[in-house]
């Protein structure tokens, strides 16, 4: 790992009120910033669950219903690096502040919105805002919080990123079923509101000075990258592969990230980004396991939603209260973390909790049917959100260790960035795994079904149950043969994610950041703490 570690709080070249922040002020700080967290996270997944409301409510189609959806999220990952580096400049407090403004002013737009053009409007501007907020919830832990706390600090942050998203869909789909869509906004509204009073009072300024002009090309160059390649990703599943779109935007994005990797070797210190530091086992390792974590989870939640909902008939807030496990297992071992890492070394603490999350994946595969329910995936979700948890937040500080102090903001939005890109290929190639496994599992069950409710069948499990019940005498086995179709694409796509997640292991053996040993009085003071949790 680089030794340009951040520096503490009280560090030269940044402009601090007051002195080195107390125990108590440390807490607030870490409460402010994961409020504001959860308020980006929770709006990211939370309108998947309104797809069909919001499609009668402005009488829109389905890609505009998606482009609702996926525009916040687009313009979220595009703005990461460029604001987290502006935030570094001019201050990250009047850049969370900011943000948290921009954010709930755009969020209650959203909630009243009367058009579908309104709305797509108000959540690029919730996109903005979260841009603003996200790099610089991490950039603030690191740069504020002592060495000796920061790894603590750095576990709560991970839990949240990582289990929030669960909780807010969670409670996305509690509001839809009581209340109304427009209700799904007052969560992210509501926290972003208490995150900005925290942060008033009790949140610490930081700014770092550089000696080199802010890389406009190069903000420009990251964001068309992003934009191009996270574009493709989204709509190459719902458009085809080799649609002009698709493939316009996969010469755009690669063509830009071409420039920008280019231009940055060519600035080097001056750069907005220094690819130089991806030699260093620790940006390269923890960037990578991020990449792969994010994408296994993103798409297991897109098996999982199916089979809850399709294969054992649950609604919508069923199955992501069903998730709650996995999150609560993700979010414990996240704050565990720093201390077994501090036993017995992040790439090794790395190294488990990928094991168990493959290990997981593979439980799953191995022991679901349509017949076995729930607690046929149950202890695999358990391993997964256990493994989760320990490899994200030794991850996360490979990813801010390795920049200098002054780079805080480009580490987290790196950091973020890498999150992003995890979840939209997760979605594409382990959705993309699930349906061709399924639709080759069901053509050889479909003798005898009428050919209209056949096609209908190998669109998805769910129009398969719902054609099921108008074919007669053919009901009852045509939905079984759809149940037992996706339990097997659902095998192919758990199988597919050991595979990724064996290599990842391998190359973290190989390649992670390095394991320092402790000293006598470090390991035992951590294991002291792990045995306190």
């Amino acid at each position: 790992m680089s030794t340009n570690q951040p520096a503490p709080a009280a560090a030269d070249g940044a402009d601090h009120a007051g002195g080195a922040p107390d125990a108590r002020q440390l807490r607030a700080v870490l409460i402010a910033v994961c409020v504001a967290l959860m308020a980006v996270i929770a709006s990211v997944s939370g309108l998947n669950v309104a797809q069909p409301d919001l499609a009668v409510e402005f009488g829109a189609s389905q890609a505009t219903v998606l482009w609702i959806i996926n525009i916040y999220t687009l313009t979220l990952a595009a703005l990461l690096l460029p604001l987290g580096a502006i935030g570094d400049r001019l201050g990250r407090k009047p850049m969370l502040i900011t943000g948290l403004v921009v954010f709930g002013v755009a969020g209650a737009t959203a909630g009243l919105a009367p058009s579908a053009d309104v709305m797509i409007g108000a959540r690029l501007l919730s996109g903005i805002g979260a841009a603003m907020i996200m790099p610089i919830t991490l950039a603030v832990i690191t740069s504020t919080f002592p060495e000796e706390e920061r790894g603590k600090a750095i576990g709560v942050w991970t839990g949240v990123a990582g289990g929030g998203g669960i909780l807010g869909m969670f409670l996305s789909a509690a509001l839809v079923d009581v209340a109304s869509w427009r209700y799904l906004f007052i969560l992210p509204v509501a926290l972003a509101v208490v995150a900005l009073a925290m942060a008033v009072r009790s949140v610490p300024n930081s700014r770092e000075h550089p000696d080199h002009p802010f890389d406009t090309v190069g903000a420009l160059a990251s964001a068309v990258t992003v934009v191009g390649l996270i574009f493709v990703l989204q709509e190459g599943p719902e458009h085809g592969w080799s649609a002009p779109a698709t493939l316009t935007g996969l010469a755009v994005g690669l063509l830009a990230g071409v420039f920008f990797v280019v231009r940055e070797l060519r600035r080097g210190d001056a750069a907005l980004l220094d690819v130089r530091l991806f030699r260093e086992r620790g940006l390269a390792g923890g960037s990578i396991t991020l990449l792969t974590l994010f994408g296994v989870q993103a798409g297991i939640f897109v098996v999982l939603f199916p089979f809850f909902q399709a294969v054992l008939g649950w609604s919508g807030l069923l199955s992501t209260l069903a998730l709650m496990p996995m999150a609560a297992a993700m979010m414990t071992t996240s704050g565990l973390a720093p201390a077994l890492a501090a036993r017995i070394g992040s790439r090794s603490t790395m190294a488990t909790g990928i094991a168990l999350a493959g290990a997981g994946l593979a439980l799953m595969a191995l022991i679901v049917s349509a017949d076995g329910g729930y607690l046929s995936i149950l202890p695999g979700m358990l391993a997964m959100g256990i493994g989760m948890g320990l490899s994200m937040t030794p991850s996360t500080e490979a990813i801010t260790g390795s920049l200098p102090r002054e780079r805080q903001g480009v580490a987290s939005a790196l950091n973020d960035v890498t999150r992003e890109f995890g979840t939209a290929l997760g979605v594409a190639l382990l959705g993309a795994l699930l349906s061709a496994g399924y639709r080759s599992a069901i053509d050889g069950r479909l003798d005898g079904v009428p050919r209209d409710a056949a096609d209908t069948a190998r669109a998805g499990v769910a129009n398969a149950v719902e054609a099921a019940g108008g074919t007669g005498p053919h009901a009852r086995e045509l939905a079984q043969a759809a149940r037992e179709s996706f339990v097997d694409g659902w095998q192919q796509a758990m199988w597919a994610g050991v595979v990724v997640m064996g290599g990842l292991f391998l190359y973290i053996l190989a390649r992670g950041p390095k394991d320092t040993v402790p000293a006598a009085g470090t390991r035992a003071e951590a294991a002291e703490a792990l045995s306190s949790r």
